[in-house]
């Protein structure tokens, strides 16, 4: 290292004019914040000349290698990364402005932080209607209206993935989701990830499944038949037991089939976004578990989870994927998964590594594991805006019991289904028991098709979705009714839906 140095010119000294010299002694005092942690600097006097040498202490030569022997010293993950920190850091928790919280401090000032959060997140709860620009209301099944704290969130000042106060807010957003999924098994893990809810399909396909395994899918709709879809890309070989539109396979047609074959996985779409079919979901993993007991049960609730009940551990779930934009009421762009102990001592035991680099949980659960312990990880670059927003979801969700939640969202549901009734409209699902909670699919009347409505929808405030089965596309639409437009009383986004319905309909000749 080459020895520091600074000559210093006096104020007499201008830059135009050359030093001068003086018979009394200069006393310099230097400022140098670059230099506090060095030790004290010496200064040199003498009568002539003027000028000052200040010697600086050398820098210590070594820094760089310590830093790297500490960092290797530490225990690593459960599994080993593959990125560039092939072993995390051990972190030091830091407050809102940057300042390190000794350890004896730590805990109390967490729980500061967790009451000004909740403090915060009560004070944004909305006491009157949206604050949003005037817009129509967005009645399809996802992605849904969403709160103004939330959509605030999204305009959050850029801040650092790995910083303190982000790791905290993502520890924080694990953790709910586990209230969420209703799981205390700690060997259960969740994921969150950027992309949408599909992510979740190729996370199943990826991690528990390897080639040649075979998947026993139960279809309801276009999704269903999208996920064996994906199954069948990483070379998983799929059994469909399919049931009519609007129907959901029966429960000893299933254990027929489990009787035939050994399946690695069962998946199970709770809802089924194209007919708002309602899978029972306890019942199946019931029955998996007593005819099948080594098949993991695999649950697509990209539609469900938010809206209807799901308690992993008390049913044995084993993978439930769902994404933020529908009932869980977060703008699109995060994929979550909950994955049980089970899911992941499968993935562990792959003779293969998994087929997609970015959705395997090689590289995901060191990161998870040590995002929820409040660390700093880094695999692929999270958004931070997009996490603080769905961790202000959650904090709402779970300001109220679960249960009168799920309540909610099926009183909802059932004035929906007898105002159709009363107009004389039917439900693709057609019985109560296959309906979803969170959306209904319509049969329009004969004769009229989703262009002759949904553009007048448009024009009185609501936007419905179209079809999307193709066996029937061209007959009906789909309402979304889940998230605030079911939990906020200030608004009135159903009763306005069902009005403009009406009122499209009669536009068009149908009498309601």
């Amino acid at each position: 290292m080459r020895p520091s140095s600074a000559t210093v010119i006096p104020k007499a000294c201008s830059r135009r004019t050359l030093p001068h010299y003086s018979q009394r002694p200069v006393s310099v005092t230097i400022r140098a914040p670059l230099l506090r942690s060095r030790p004290p600097i010496h200064t040199s006097t003498s009568c002539c000349p003027s000028f000052v040498t200040v010697a600086l202490a050398p820098s210590r030569p070594s820094t760089r290698l310590d830093l790297f022997s500490s960092h290797l010293s530490l225990p690593k993950p459960s599994l080993e990364l593959n990125t560039p920190f092939s072993t995390e850091r051990s972190a030091v928790l830091e407050d809102e402005t940057g300042n390190i919280i000794r350890k004896q401090r730590a805990e109390a000032s967490i729980a500061r932080a967790k009451e000004a959060r909740k403090v915060q997140i009560e004070a944004q709860e909305p006491t009157k209607m949206s604050t949003q620009p005037a817009h129509p209301a967005l009645m399809i099944p996802g992605p849904i209206e969403f709160d103004d704290a939330v959509l605030q969130q999204m305009s959050h000042y850029s801040e650092s993935h790995v910083g303190q106060p982000f790791v905290n807010v993502f520890g924080e957003v694990l953790t709910n989701l586990r209230k969420l999924f209703q799981t205390t098994d700690p060997a259960s893990q969740p994921f969150v990830i950027s992309g949408s809810g599909t992510l979740g399909w190729d996370q199943v396909a990826a991690n528990v499944c390897e080639p040649g395994d075979e998947a026993l899918v139960l279809t309801t709709g276009y999704f269903s038949d999208s996920f064996a879809d994906c199954l069948e890309t990483y070379g998983v070989k799929t059994t469909q037991l399919k049931a009519p539109v609007g129907d959901r396979p029966q429960l000893d047609e299933i254990e027929k089939a489990l009787k035939e074959k050994k399946y690695k996985i069962i998946t199970i779409t709770h809802v089924d976004t194209s007919t708002g079919v309602l899978s029972e979901l306890k019942a199946v993993s019931d029955l998996v578990h007593r005819v099948s007991p080594d098949t993991l049960v695999c649950v697509d609730g990209v539609c469900s989870v938010g809206s209807e009940e799901i308690r992993f551990d008390e049913w044995k779930l084993d993978v439930v994927l769902t994404a933020s934009q529908k009932a869980i009421g977060c703008p699109a762009g995060l994929s979550i998964v909950m994955a049980s102990g089970k899911a992941i001592e499968v993935f562990k035991a792959r003779k293969t590594r998994p087929m997609s680099y970015f959705g395997s949980w090689k590289n995901w659960l060191p990161i998870m594991q040590n995002y929820e312990a409040k660390k700093a990880s880094y695999f692929a670059t999270p958004s931070p805006q997009l996490v603080r927003a769905l961790h202000t979801s959650l904090s709402q969700i779970l300001s109220r019991p679960l249960e009168q939640r799920f309540a909610d969202h099926k009183a909802a549901s059932q004035r929906v289904k007898k105002a159709l009734a009363d107009i004389g409209l039917k439900c693709v699902a057609g019985k109560p028991e296959n309906q979803a909670n969170g959306m209904t699919a319509i049969y329009l009347p004969d004769g009229i098709s989703p262009p002759d409505v949904l553009p007048s929808l448009m024009k009185k405030g609501i936007i419905f979705a179209g079809g999307l089965h193709k066996e029937i596309a061209s007959k009906y639409v789909r309402f979304g009714h889940m998230g605030v437009s079911v939990t906020d009383p200030n608004r009135k986004d159903i009763e306005k839906a069902i009005e403009a319905l009406k009122e499209s309909l009669t536009e068009v000749g149908y009498k309601c």
